[in-house]
């Protein structure tokens, strides 16, 4: 029976990979001078839910809403994002896109994917393909982890 694998070594070195990883998809990224991964993420998620509340952008990309805060700043600044008092309370701001926000959707979405799914069919067997789809289930659930 196999031993288990040390964690923090793990930890260690799936820090290191992750790490690696975003830095090569921010490298193949028209918008990487633009746009974070993060602010992509933003675009992403305000598309999937119409609008919402920059607390609930906050706890949904696992940042400060401090941190949010900046981003829905720059977003603003770039024209891609509006910014609506809720009708019941107007201390609170719903976050929405604009049409220009509308418009970078397509090269959000596909950029990195098309770059990714390209580097996985060069260097992956099928095999590793299926303990990689069964990783990013883990990796799911360590990111939910609080």
């Amino acid at each position: 029976m196999p031993t288990p694998p040390d964690s923090q070594h793990l930890a260690a070195e799936l820090r290191t990979v992750v790490s690696r990883l975003i830095k090569k998809l921010r490298t193949h990224s028209p918008l990487h001078g633009t746009l974070s991964l993060t602010e992509r993420s933003v675009i992403k998620l305000l598309d999937q839910h119409e609008s919402l509340l920059p607390s609930e952008l906050a706890a949904r990309e696992k940042v400060t809403t401090q941190s949010m805060s900046q981003i829905l700043s720059h977003l603003h600044e770039l024209g891609y994002i509006t910014r609506q008092p809720q009708a019941t309370d107007k201390r609170k701001v719903r976050i929405g896109l604009t049409a220009a926000g509308q418009a970078i959707l397509p090269t959000v979405r596909q950029e990195l994917d098309d770059w990714l799914h390209r580097a996985l069919q060069a260097t992956c067997s099928a095999p590793e393909l299926a303990s990689l789809s069964q990783a990013v289930r883990v990796l799911e659930k360590i990111i939910d982890f609080d």
